[in-house]
Formats: C-alpha cells, structure tokens, sequence
C-alpha cells in the first residue's frame, strides 16, 4: 500500500476541510483532503446558506473568492412575524452589519476552485475510509481512491471535518468524550419553488399554526419552510396543499401573501443540537458538524464550521511554525466558546418562534410577550442583530 506523508491530514472536503487546507497553504503548511463524496455529488447537493459578516470576510480576504459580493444577496436585516404583523430587525442600524444569502453549494464550489487553482491536494469519491493511530506522532487515514487503489496517508495531525455522522469523532474513547444531546419534537417541511420573490429579506414567522420561514435562493427560485412533524411524509402534501400552510400561516392584516408557483422538491429536516467535548483528542482535531450541530433557526451550522476553522489554522500554525505544542490544548476552550453561544442563540429563536405540543395558554401569551419584548426593545433587537450576523472576533 502507498504511503503519503504531509503535515495535515484532513477527513472531509466540504466547506470546512477546503477553508482550513485553504488557511493553512497560505501559511505554508502541506495538507491533504480527502471527501467520500465525488466533487459533483456535493455540487449538486442543494443546500441554503445564509454567511455572517466575518464568513465573508474569511471568503474574500483569504483569497478563495469575491464571488459572494457579485452573485450573494447582502441583507441588511430581517422580518420578525407574528401576530399577522411584520417587524423589521434592522441589522445595519442596530450593529452596523449584514448577512448575505449565499447557498453552501456556492461556498463549496468556490473553495474547490480555489484549492484546484492553488494546487491543493484534495481527493474526492475515496472509499472504506480508516483513521488509525491518532494519539501516535503519525496518525494515519486509510481509503480506497476513486480508481480502487487503496491508499494510505500518514501525517503530523489528523483533522477530522467529516460532518455529523463522523467516522473521527467515534475515535475519542467514550470514558474521555462528554456529549450534549438535545432532540426537538418537530421538524422543517422545506420546498425549493419556482416563484418569484416574495420579500427581499428573510421572514420569521410564528403563527398560531406553527413557525414559517420565508428565504429566498434567486430571481425566480425561492426556499420556503414550515414546522411539522418530524415524523411527516412528504409525498402526501400536493402543491396546493403546501401553499394553502404556507399562506394560512403568513396570513395577517396587512394583507401579506406569498407569489406561488411549481414546487421542485420537498423535503423533510429533523431538529437536533449537539455538542461534543473535547474537539482534541491526541494528534486529531474536530471541526464543524463533526463536533457540534444546531437547529437551522439561527442560520449557524456553516458559519460555525467556518470560525472553527479559522480558530484551528491558527492553531496548527502555532504547534508546526513555531513548535509550540501547547497551542493545541487551547482549541477546545477556543472553539467551544463560540459554539456554546451559537447553541443557545439557536435554542431560543427555536423555542420563541416554533409552536409547542400541548402548550398551554400561559405559554403561548409568554411567547407572544417575548417577542413583543424583542421587537420593542433595541437593546433586545440589538441582541438578535448580533448574534445572527456573527459576533465579532475578540
């Protein structure tokens, strides 16, 4: 079997394994990645994206691309709808920020071209992946390439950016991991429609027939989402049936309605937060959906991802620039201060928005006057403005 030796060797090339071989080439520092995914099959995986100021900011500066500013979508605020009422959060004029609508696939799609342009060394459609030795000086990732040769790559540290069923994580021993677990008892029916826009900002929608999110994708594409059970089967929801739940939902006294058309696919996301400690174990590092996910409400998942990446080039450039070890026992504390307050950020907008089984009166009033209490309040505007544009790195 064929050895490689290099200084990173990264599991997974989405987003956060391209960002990170990215950060670290401009360093100087040698990695491979390797992805099961063939390039086209992420490519062709639809999924939204909403970047907070600093991800684009990570996109642009490093070099990867200003695609983002050109095809992205910057908004400057959002809608906070209840009651039949919309209530702008206005980003700009509360923190001085925006986010900008950017699918992951775009985001993806511009780190591999930059990785190709730059020369990296990136291995997509590998199979039968292993992740050995990785307390060892040399951990190594085993796999069978994309023309069925089997491989082996040995280096000085082993990131595992492998998403939510990761193969790295399993590899920190149950006695030395603590994970944190919460399960929500719905889901997000999602369409992507042929529609015109039906609102150049996103809006959140609590509603007394639960939450709608109204998003955008392009000019004449639209992703629209409402709660339902998580246990919902997509094929016994027609079209018309969809937008009868939408529309019921967005009903209100100004009149508002959604701009219809032919819906291109359907499908159903379960809610889930998790966290695991530590995202060091021996030579492997974690980032992303490997050590944390959130529930889509606050738009965090890549953005998360994005800073753990960022936080973890620093770091390895620290223990292989300046031999200083001891930098790799600070990326837990570093990482996880940011992903615990995305955690709770997603929670409450999740729970303020989303209706609850068997809620009593006094819950739903409560909700109503929390809302009430964000929208009324700049300091509470303020609050949500900077959590979901990202807090500024201290």
């Amino acid at each position: 079997m064929p050895i490689t030796r290099t200084t990173v060797g990264i599991v997974g090339a989405g987003p956060a394994g391209l960002m990170l071989s990215h950060l670290l080439a401009l360093s100087g520092i040698d990695s491979i990645a390797i992805d099961t995914r063939t390039r086209t099959e992420i490519e062709h995986t639809h999924r939204a994206g909403i970047l907070e100021r600093d991800s684009v900011r990570l996109l642009v500066d490093s070099g990867v691309s200003d695609r983002v500013l050109t095809d992205g979508h910057e908004h400057k605020g959002i809608d906070l709808r209840f009651g039949g009422t919309s209530h702008r959060i206005d980003f700009q004029g509360l923190v001085g920020a925006s986010t900008w609508l950017y699918p992951q696939t775009d985001v993806f799609i511009d780190l591999a071209n930059a990785r190709s342009r730059d020369g990296g060394d990136v291995r997509f459609g590998v199979t039968d992946t292993q992740v050995v030795d990785v307390t060892s000086s040399a951990p190594g990732i085993r796999f069978t390439d994309a023309d069925g040769v089997r491989q082996e790559i040995r280096c000085t540290h082993l990131v595992g950016a492998d998403g939510s069923r990761s193969i790295c994580r399993r590899e920190v021993p149950e006695e030395q991991r603590k994970q944190y677990f919460r399960e929500y008892p719905f889901a997000w029916f999602g369409i992507l429609a042929e529609a015109p826009r039906s609102a150049e900002e996103l809006i959140y929608t609590r509603s007394d027939h639960g939450f709608a999110l109204i998003s955008q994708r392009t000019d004449t594409v639209q992703r629209m989402y409402f709660q339902c059970d998580a246990t919902e089967d997509v094929d016994q929801w027609s079209d018309d049936r969809i937008w009868d739940e939408l529309q019921r939902r967005l009903a209100g006294e100004d009149g508002f309605r959604l701009a219809e058309g032919k819906i291109l696919e359907r499908t159903v996301l379960p809610f889930r937060s998790f966290v695991q400690e530590p995202m060091r174990y021996g030579n492997m590092l974690l980032a992303g959906d490997a050590a944390h996910t959130v529930p889509p409400t606050g738009a965090k998942g890549l953005n998360l991802a994005l800073a753990d990446v960022r936080v973890l080039a620093e770091t390895l450039e620290h223990a292989v620039l300046k031999n200083d070890a001891e930098a790799l026992d600070h990326y837990t504390g570093r990482a996880l201060d940011r992903v615990w307050k995305a955690q709770h950020f997603s929670y409450w907008m999740t729970t303020m928005l989303h209706s609850a089984a068997g809620a009593s009166d006094f819950d739903v009033q409560r909700q109503l006057g929390e809302l009430r209490s964000v929208v009324g309040s700049e300091a509470g505007s303020r609050y949500l403005a900077e959590a979901y544009t990202g807090w500024p790195r201290g």
